[in-house]
């Protein structure tokens, strides 16, 4: 028999995180299996090349190709060979004419190297000096693999929060309780400098004010349980797409658990956070909502717990197929965002609003309510 499994966020309190870390291109790995690692340990670094600028050397120093071999024979004019370093504003080649009365000269406009010189084309390809990369391992742990030349896979034991939606990518802080409720507003009241350098945790909103002073002051990250789509606009200064995010040009990560509007953040979720307040947290507020799925996460290690003691048992549950008991969240209208637990499966096809037939499962949500809606409308909440 099918199983009717819908899978859903997160909310670990215990969790064995593995995270695999790679350099975009090869390089050198500088840790090795066994080690253990800081947040901020570096990985493996690697340099990427620099950016190429292209020079139309013919054109500017006025060559007309030879009618037998097409050549411009710009190398005889060149100061430089390949190879060669260049500074900006140095003179790399020079033409005279009329018994040397007129000069024409063609100077680098980079700082780096000369790499290429065509007589065929009259170019002069030049590039910039090589950008080092340097991997960190973004969570403390354990380096369990060593991938050859790209980087490694690192483990540790911690809470795990998933949220629904995120901006900004990866940063740390000690987590600070900016509000004292989940339903309660974060507004800039709740912001100071002391807020500098932590994640804070809010509640049912985070106002425009707010976040833009948690900028100012330099708060590190928000983590809260709905935002207005219309403030994420003024925020970033144009509309947020489907795409991935994750690389929005914002001095901290934003982190919604719950969705879009005013959505008081899950109680488990705030305890959660709030009695790991004072300890590092590590977020990622990189989403993408098409096929693929990345979801915004929360990572609190937990270094004083061994990785035997992390027994994972919700995949195990999960893996038999939504049951009776279990947490879900409702995904879609008329009661987008609610939480509550799965009270029992219908067998039988039931029409729903569109004329559909569906299958359906009765739900008591953390209000009390006891409502009917497809299954497809639902997706657990793994603990």
């Amino acid at each position: 028999m099918a199983l009717a499994y819908t899978p859903g966020l997160k909310r670990k309190e215990m969790y064995i995180v593995r995270k695999t870390r790679r350099l975009p291109i090869q390089g050198e790995v500088l840790v090795k299996e066994g080690d253990k690692v800081d947040h901020n340990t570096i990985l493996a670094t690697t340099q990427a090349p620099g950016r190429v600028e292209t020079v139309n050397a013919a054109e500017r120093l006025l060559l007309v190709p030879d009618p037998n071999t097409h050549s411009v024979e710009l190398k005889k004019y060149m100061f430089k060979k390949e190879g060669d370093p260049v500074k900006k504003g140095e003179q790399i080649a020079l033409k005279k004419e009329l018994f040397g009365l007129f000069k024409r000269t063609i100077t680098s406009p980079i700082d780096g190297k000369l790499e290429y010189i065509s007589n065929m084309s009259g170019q002069i390809i030049l590039r910039e000096p090589p950008i080092k990369i340097d991997l960190d391992s973004y969570i403390p742990g354990t380096i369990v693999k060593i991938l050859s030349k790209e980087g490694a896979i690192i483990e540790c034991v911690g809470a795990f929060i998933q949220g629904i939606f995120g901006l900004g990518g990866e940063t740390h802080g000690e987590l600070m309780k900016a509000v004292n409720s989940p339903d309660e507003v974060l507004t800039a009241e709740h912001v100071s400098h002391e807020c500098k350098g932590k994640i804070l945790i809010g509640g049912s909103l985070a106002t425009e004010a707010a976040i833009r002073k948690a900028m100012e002051v330099g708060a590190k990250g928000i983590v809260v349980g709905g935002i207005e789509e219309s403030v994420l606009t003024k925020i970033l200064g144009f509309r947020v797409g489907v795409a991935i995010t994750g690389h929005e040009d914002i001095p901290l990560t934003l982190i919604v658990t719950e969705g879009f509007s005013k959505m008081s953040i899950s109680d488990k979720t705030f305890q959660l956070l709030t009695k790991s307040e004072g300890q590092l947290a590590c977020l990622n507020g990189a989403t993408q909502i098409r096929a693929g799925v990345i979801r915004p996460e929360i990572i609190i290690p937990r270094d004083d717990v061994p990785t035997s003691k992390a027994i994972d048992k919700g995949e195990e549950q999960l893996s038999k197929g939504m049951e009776s008991g279990l947490p879900i969240r409702i995904i879609r209208e008329p009661y987008f965002g609610a939480l509550g637990h799965v009270v029992s499966l219908p067998i039988e096809l039931q029409i729903v609003e569109t004329e559909s037939k569906v299958r359906i499962l009765e739900a008591k949500l953390d209000d009390g309510r006891k409502v009917i809606v497809p299954r497809a409308n639902v997706e657990l909440i793994e603990e």
